[in-house]
């Protein structure tokens, strides 16, 4: 964290008024019906399975993912594969062991296997979601479109309540970030998936800084706090809900260091009692003076920063409201998971009709509509969705999205006085 004092030499700092990121692992047989010894992933019991169709959909320093069907039940799953220190237990596994909630990715079965060389593998059997909230919003970029506001509530919405859900118990995710969170297009299910740097998190127990997605990661890890708390997923929701309205990251760093300094050229300078929140360590530092950028002007797209995409919706005070109570530089500032899914922003899912919850199914109307080619350019622009609904309301075809209400009383455990707010009235009682 030595290199923060190089923050003063920074080119152009003082410009930003303009708004101007393998483990080697035994390869799975791919059509070879594989039988094996699994326990359930949360009570541990033994069971046989077989599968096959082995195809890799993922790697990384982590190891490698497998899809594959279960042939005893016919289901689709993911298999993560990683390499296993034999001296310690694996924390992902512990960790998947205790959750179960429907916005977080489910740890059906794991298994060991060992290698020629004797190297131990961890295997965990994962429910399979076909993409993740990266693909989905490119598949609006790559149309110049932004995607949907409603299915961006829809999104972190589900993100919140599957934080809350592991927050109650210490657990800090430490990697939040579009690639990291499993969507279904076709029923906006959201899933929390990755676990790999997750912790459970102990007050007498330091931790490591250099933890989460660089841009994504929390000012007071940059500063190298190592008594953070939860809260640093808090601040990776707001960079990924600004990342959707975008289409673009909010804090595009090409280092740790440079990462400070794009927060600092849309938030302005940490005051003192801030940094002392992050690192008391840093308090009496010099940072330049910069005045904070309104987000109303960030989400807005200045073209000197960020392209320009049609979007069919204007930024209201909800949606500065939500990201800016995300985005704050004290960690004890930022709201929490809970609170955050109380504010207006979500109340237009739940002013939903209770008795119909469907959407326009903006991804397959996109998809089966041919833009007319523009004389002059020579391109084919894509109107914005509200459009092309009116243009040709007979294509229109609806989703059922999930039961978003569904809160039990390990939900709403810290917070109970907000069940009136986050439960609309015809609701069943929560378990």
């Amino acid at each position: 964290m030595n290199n923060i004092n190089n923050i003063n030499n920074i080119n152009n700092i003082n410009n930003i008024n303009n708004i101007n990121n393998s483990s080697s692992s035994p390869v799975l047989p791919n059509n070879d019906l594989i039988t094996e010894q699994v326990q359930d992933g949360h009570t541990g019991e033994f069971k046989q399975i077989t599968y096959n169709n082995c195809t890799m959909v993922g790697h990384g320093s982590f190891g490698v993912v497998f899809q594959t069907k279960i042939i005893n039940t016919n289901e689709i799953v993911a298999v993560k594969r990683v390499l296993q220190d034999k001296r310690f237990k694996n924390r992902e596994l512990q960790i998947m062991k205790l959750i179960s909630h429907k916005n977080i990715i489910d740890l059906k079965y794991f298994f060991y296997s060992t290698t020629n060389n004797d190297e131990l593998y961890l295997n965990l059997i994962l429910e399979f979601i076909p993409e993740t909230i990266y693909k989905t919003s490119h598949f609006y970029l790559n149309k110049k479109l932004s995607m949907p506001l409603i299915e961006i509530k829809l999104y972190i919405y589900q993100l919140l309540r599957a934080l809350n859900y592991i927050h109650q118990s210490n657990i800090c995710h430490r990697d939040i970030k579009p690639q990291n969170l499993l969507v279904n297009p076709f029923n906006h299910i959201l899933k929390l998936c990755d676990f790999g740097s997750a912790k459970i998190l102990n007050i007498n127990e330091p931790n490591v800084s250099y933890i989460c997605s660089r841009y994504y990661r929390a000012p007071e890890l940059i500063f190298g706090s190592s008594n953070y708390t939860t809260k640093i997923d808090i601040w990776s929701v707001g960079c990924v809900m600004a990342e959707l309205i975008l289409g673009q990251p909010l804090f595009p760093g090409d280092s740790g260091i440079d990462q400070l300094v794009e927060i600092i050229k849309i938030l302005g300078t940490p005051t003192r009692l801030q940094i002392k929140a992050m690192n008391p360590n840093y308090m009496d530092h010099k940072f330049p003076q910069i005045r904070p950028i309104p987000l109303i002007r960030v989400l807005n797209k200045h073209p000197n920063q960020f392209p320009q995409i049609t979007r069919n919706y204007s930024i209201d005070e909800f949606t500065i409201k939500l990201l800016s109570s995300f985005l704050q530089y004290s960690p004890i500032e930022r709201i929490s998971a809970i609170d955050a899914i109380s504010l207006e922003f979500f109340d237009e899912l739940r002013n939903i009709n209770l008795n119909d919850y469907k959407i326009p199914n903006s991804r397959k109307l996109l998809e089966n509509y041919i833009p007319t080619r523009h004389s002059t350019t020579g391109h084919h622009p894509y109107p914005n969705i509200t459009q092309i609904m009116n243009n040709y309301p007979d294509k229109v075809e609806y989703i059922k999205i999930p039961d978003l209400f569904d809160f039990d009383s390990y939900e709403l455990k810290d917070k109970p006085h907000l069940k009136a707010k986050l439960i609309p009235s015809g609701k069943k009682n929560i378990q």
